[in-house]
């Protein structure tokens, strides 16, 4: 038995609710509404079709008419001596795209809230740390991406270098900073180039060398930069592989103003040579971070970033 439409924590972002519409998950998320509201209304284009409508009533009576059944053969063992059914039945478990059915879904705060920055079309959320970030020319939220943190890529795939598994030109990926009390953004960002530079072209999370290996690196900027009117910084290296034209990987840290108030982690990794996307676009991303609900607020010292000399 599939659970009702409603909003359930999305199992690829447990930070956040996501709408269930009866059937699959819809691209409507938001964040979770405070306890004791009223009943949430289904967020806009969320609604069932005429079709998916239809189907359940048939689904309704189909179940109804299993139950009547079931209550019939009960009455008949009864009737005959023989033994009744007493143990408690389980109901099938929900499928595993469909949310958990224990408790009740959060409300939304009213039918007429506003836009959730996750439905619009030109910025990523990273809704834990609480910022979004621009979606430039070429970029796309991630979709059939194994890695939960990733908040933008390029489109499409492309074989691995290697041979082994698919790539993409260019990923960014959004973390929590994890560092003791007191740690600058700038002892931050080196801590983490050196970690963010393996994962994405020596070897992956799973093992995999996609790229051959790493053959050489060098950092080729750092510095200050301003993020969202916060001073941040950031380390940028190229990296050389045995196999393809390599690629360069930055590491950049800020204050975060919103979220969970903890020093927020933008790695980008993009690929070289003329297939990958421009080097400008890590500066555009970066000039575009905004806390979530705040489309004013930038500059700052250093906004300017390029490579060193």
């Amino acid at each position: 038995m599939t659970p009702p439409p409603g909003w359930y924590r999305d199992p690829n972002a447990p930070h956040q609710e996501r709408w269930w519409d009866g059937t699959a998950w819809t691209e409507h998320r938001r964040a979770p509404a405070a306890p004791g509201q009223p009943s949430a209304s289904p967020p806009a284009g969320a609604r069932p079709s005429r079709a998916k409508a239809v189907a359940l009533v048939a689904a309704g009576a189909v179940l109804v008419a299993a139950v009547v059944t079931g209550a019939v053969l009960l009455d008949r063992d009864d009737t005959d001596g023989g033994p009744a059914d007493t143990a408690g039945g389980t109901p099938s478990a929900p499928p595993t795209s469909a949310p958990a059915t224990t408790g009740s879904p959060s409300p939304a705060s009213s039918a007429d809230e506003p836009t959730a920055p996750d439905d619009d079309p030109s910025v990523a959320v990273d809704q834990l740390n609480g910022i979004t970030l621009p979606l430039p020319e070429g970029w796309e939220k991630p979709e059939n991406v194994a890695q939960n943190d990733v908040v933008m890529t390029t489109h499409g795939v492309y074989d691995c270098p290697a041979g082994v598994g698919y790539c993409r030109h260019g990923l960014v990926i959004t973390r929590t900073a994890s560092a003791a009390e007191g740690a600058s953004p700038e002892t931050l960002a080196k801590r983490d180039i050196d970690d963010a530079t393996d994962e994405a072209y020596e070897q992956n999370v799973i093992g995999q060398r996609l790229y051959g290996g790493i053959t050489s690196q060098r950092t080729v900027a750092s510095g200050p930069v301003a993020v969202a009117g916060r001073a941040g910084y950031f380390v940028r290296r190229l990296v050389r592989t045995a196999k393809g034209p390599g690629g360069y990987v930055e590491s950049l840290v800020f204050p975060s103003s919103t979220g969970i108030q903890a020093p927020v982690l933008v790695r980008f990794v993009f690929d070289a040579g003329p297939d990958g996307p421009p080097l400008a676009d890590m500066d555009r991303i970066t000039k575009g971070i905004r806390p979530v609900g705040d489309t004013a607020s930038s500059g700052g010292v250093g906004s300017s970033i390029g490579p060193s000399s």
